[in-house]
């Protein structure tokens, strides 16, 4: 190990490792240490990954229940829980083993334990498997240490029990019913595997509308295509109270909706109102950090830089989009920004641009958007645009039987560049992709018309909101 490093990793998941690769290849001198007793990170263990494995197993499964509307017969079809873990435990095996290689292939040094901040150079960590704790010095160092499940102050909930993304991962037996706190992407995707594998579930959401950053307009659609389903229920605008064991062993939780009193009860209740940053352990005010008051998030710029020169952040730790292709495009950021902060390059530092945010949740229907929303472009001043299509009307998503849904474009009034696009129907977080690259050439909504489109297929949908939009610019 070296005596001080030109640049320290604390977190070896996706934003860390990225980070780690980079100043390597900048020729710093680097060290990850991790703490976690896998080596992966939350995408490869405990999130993206695994949640998106289980999600097809289930999607398979609601397809087969169909097979009468496509003129098959599919008799003696079962879920077997237990199968459809082992298979997501061997997948995310053989992804955990390709990063731990990447770890480990002699790059950087990787130290195994927890560490603390005791001064703005340096460190003190605490071994994994016990032992001595030591003192590792550097000179400039990357906080991505991610986050973890937030907790909910509602009285008798701790007491009950309940299930977190984490366990619920790698459950081999599910209840019949459970009940779901949360209304985000983690909240709706977990209740819709177990809606697909047939379970019974109740969705518990605070706000007005689920996914309560977005536009109402896409919310609604999805409420529309879950709450029609004979498994499903959905609460939304409520305000929890409590839980309680209920006499026939179950859980139920009391809730207000609408100025009323509410309870639903289920075998379990999976708390899914998202995480939390994982700063608790960092002892951040021995290096002088500043962190966000109430949420313990790592305050930092555009160019990853935090409130001590030399200590980057990238990934959950610090946002504020907790989305994996961001943090890794933020590990990079850091990486550069170092070797720049220490003289090892010259130019001027980074700064991240979210222009092209993209967000996609693997619901059933699935929602993708990019960009700003109609919401966030009147928000932000912008004078646009914007227009729909349904899938109802398009000949590809009539074929396969899935018409829920509808395309959105919003465009800019004085120039018809394409501002951000959402979906809500089949395929979505594939589909966005095509307005990915358009908003990246800031291509107009004329430009994108006059791309030919093969028929008969999904993406030809965007034809028609790029045809209304074209008229500006």
């Amino acid at each position: 190990m070296s005596n001080t490093y030109d640049f320290l990793v604390l977190g070896g998941g996706s934003a860390g490792y990225a980070a780690a690769r980079s100043a390597h290849d900048l020729g710093l001198t680097v060290a990850v240490i991790d703490g976690a007793r896998e080596l992966g990170g939350l995408c490869i263990l405990r999130g993206c990954m695994p949640s998106k494995t289980l999600i097809e197993s289930a999607n398979r499964f609601r397809s087969m229940r169909r097979a009468d509307e496509f003129g098959l017969r599919a008799s003696g079809i079962a879920v077997r829980t237990d199968e459809i873990v082992a298979r997501k435990r061997r997948l995310i095996g053989e992804f955990a083993d390709y990063r731990r290689g990447q770890l480990e292939d002699g790059r950087f040094d990787l130290i195994r334990g927890r560490a603390a901040f005791c001064s703005k150079n340096s460190v003190i960590v605490t071994p994994l498997e016990g032992g001595n704790s030591f003192e590792v010095a550097f000179r400039s160092c990357l906080i991505a240490t991610g986050s973890v499940p937030t907790r909910l102050p509602v009285p008798g909930l701790e007491e009950s029990g309940y299930w977190t993304s984490d366990e619920i991962l790698d459950a081999t037996e599910l209840p019949d019913r459970l009940i779901v706190l949360g209304g985000g992407a983690i909240a709706l995707e977990m209740a819709c595997y177990l809606e697909g594998l047939g379970k019974r579930v109740d969705v518990i959401q605070r706000s007005a509308h689920l996914l309560s950053s977005s536009d109402t307009d896409i919310a609604v659609s999805l409420e529309k295509a879950l709450s029609g389903r004979e498994s499903f229920s959905l609460h939304t605008g409520t305000r929890l109270e409590r839980v309680e064991m209920s006499e026939t062993g179950g859980k139920t939780v009391f809730f207000e909706q609408d100025g009323q009193p509410r309870c639903v009860t289920a075998d379990e209740i999976l708390q899914a109102v998202g995480r939390s940053p994982n700063t608790s352990a960092l002892e951040a005010a021995a290096a002088g950090l500043k962190l966000e008051q109430g949420s313990g998030r790592v305050l930092c710029g555009p160019d990853q830089s935090t409130s001590v020169a030399g200590i980057f952040a990238a990934g959950d730790v610090c946002g504020p989009h907790e989305i994996v292709h961001i943090a890794i495009e933020q590990g990079e950021i850091a990486a550069h920004n170092a070797a720049v902060h220490l003289g090892k390059i010259n130019g001027p530092a980074k700064q991240i641009d979210y222009r092209l945010k993209i967000l996609g949740i693997f619901t059933d229907p699935q929602v993708a958007t990019v960009g700003l929303s109609e919401k966030e472009a009147a928000e932000a001043g912008r004078s646009v645009a914007a227009a729909t299509y349904p899938f109802e009307d398009h000949g590809k998503s009539m074929v396969m039987g899935e018409t829920h849904g509808f395309v959105k474009l919003v465009a800019d009034k004085g120039t018809g560049e394409i501002l951000g696009g959402a979906v809500v129907g089949p395929e979505a977080v594939e589909l966005i992709h095509e307005i990915v690259v358009a908003m990246a050439f800031r291509a107009t909504a004329g430009q994108l018309l006059k791309i030919p489109h093969y028929h008969p297929t999904l993406s030809e949908i965007w034809t028609y909101p790029a045809e209304d939009l074209s008229i500006y610019g």
